[in-house]
């Protein structure tokens, strides 16, 4: 059948014959497209990782016009568009790409004649399109400015600076556990249960206007969830969907460390992308709001990262400082380990490598071993303050 005659014919005055032959023609003209499109976004990927590189050298133009600029926009609306929901819309996603996974591995990878080169494109096509919307919806925020620019306030410290602020924050702990507990052998219970956390940590980000005026934590996406059981064999007590920008929280997690959880996975959703400067607007977060148990939350988790990176310089001296806890804080903390000890398993090693492995992949070199940079951002905050 000529070309001619395919594009002039009228499909009715075909022949069982003919139709096959069309049929045929378009399928071949389709996979020829779908292939070139496939090829197209593989070549983009390289492409993608240059741009991106290239970018890092810029943090004030990211901080500028990205974090502070297009995210503040993009992120406030996935916000609007899954907030609202229930249930942990990114979870379910999450499950349906492992579901297609499995079927790609077995329809493609694992059969005994394999196609490499479709598999191939279709690997290179996928892994483009991620890329891209995983750093346009929220990864430029590794880029930005660091989090001691921002406030300008130093980055380096000295041990007799971590001591003082390690003890200014002992003080305010044991205070803090006073007013709550009258007995100092008892732990403190969190009253609230997580959904209330999460309705708390709008009005909590609200008092940091005065020190973030663009922050603006409204609408609030955060939830429990889903996959909380394997997330807590993983070792992990939250995390964000870079897609859909919810903020999902190990519903396993004790209460008592929820406040800071919670607070550290909403300042993700925010725009500040690494651990270590998530970890200390949580700390912020908490130890600012109008509430004591969220005060107390936020003291014991910026104490604690004071006190491990004492551990590492003089061990003598952190022990000492332990000694000043009130007994109920030292169970608050014994507590916590208990509940991660209860779900060790060989696995977990290979999941924080893993993650580990990411982060250093995202402009964070020492990895999940941030206590230096939180700390340096605590002292340095907290030195002339409390």
């Amino acid at each position: 059948m000529s070309r001619m005659f395919l594009a002039n014919v009228h499909y009715e005055n075909l022949n069982s014959n003919d139709i096959l032959n069309v049929v045929d023609l378009h399928t071949i003209i389709f996979y020829f497209m779908q292939s070139k499109t496939k090829l197209y976004l593989t070549i983009l990927l390289p492409l993608q990782i240059l741009i991106i590189k290239i970018l890092s050298f810029f943090p004030e133009f990211v901080d500028r016009f990205y974090s502070n600029g297009l995210f503040v926009y993009t992120s406030k609306a996935l916000r609007y568009a899954f907030g609202w929901i229930p249930f942990s819309f990114g979870d379910i996603g999450y499950s349906i790409l492992i579901v297609l996974l499995v079927r790609f591995l077995f329809k493609k990878v694992f059969r005994k004649k394999v196609a490499w080169k479709s598999v191939l494109l279709d690997v290179g096509a996928t892994l483009s399109i991620v890329y891209a919307c995983f750093h346009l919806l929220w990864g430029i925020n590794y880029y930005r400015l660091p989090m001691h620019e921002i406030l300008k306030i130093n980055d380096q410290y000295t041990e007799a600076e971590l001591v003082l602020v390690s003890e200014k924050l002992i003080d305010k702990a044991n205070t803090i556990h006073a007013n709550l507990e009258s007995n100092d052998t008892l732990s403190i219970v969190m009253p609230y249960s997580k959904e209330e956390i999460f309705e708390k940590t709008i009005p909590a980000y609200q008092q940091l206007n005065h020190i973030f005026p663009t922050i603006n934590y409204y609408p609030k996406s955060i939830k429990k969830s889903l996959l909380s059981v394997p997330l807590t064999y993983m070792g992990f007590s939250g995390y964000l969907n870079p897609i859909t920008n919810e903020a999902q929280i190990n519903g396993l997690i004790i209460n008592y460390k929820a406040p800071t959880t919670s607070c550290h996975e909403e300042a993700h959703q925010l725009g500040f992308a690494k651990e270590n400067e998530a970890n200390f607007i949580a700390a912020l977060t908490t130890m600012n709001y109008d509430d004591a148990y969220f005060n107390y939350s936020g003291t014991t988790f910026a104490l604690k990262f004071c006190l491990n990176d004492l551990y590492l310089r003089d061990e003598q001296k952190a022990l000492c400082l332990i000694e000043k806890l009130r007994p109920g804080i030292r169970k608050n903390y014994r507590e916590v380990n208990e509940f991660w000890m209860r779900y060790q398993n060989p696995l977990e090693p290979i999941f924080k490598s893993s993650y580990d492995t990411y982060l250093k992949a995202n402009n964070q070199p020492k990895g999940m071993e941030t206590y230096s940079y939180v700390v340096a951002l605590l002292v340095n905050y907290y030195k002339d303050k409390l």
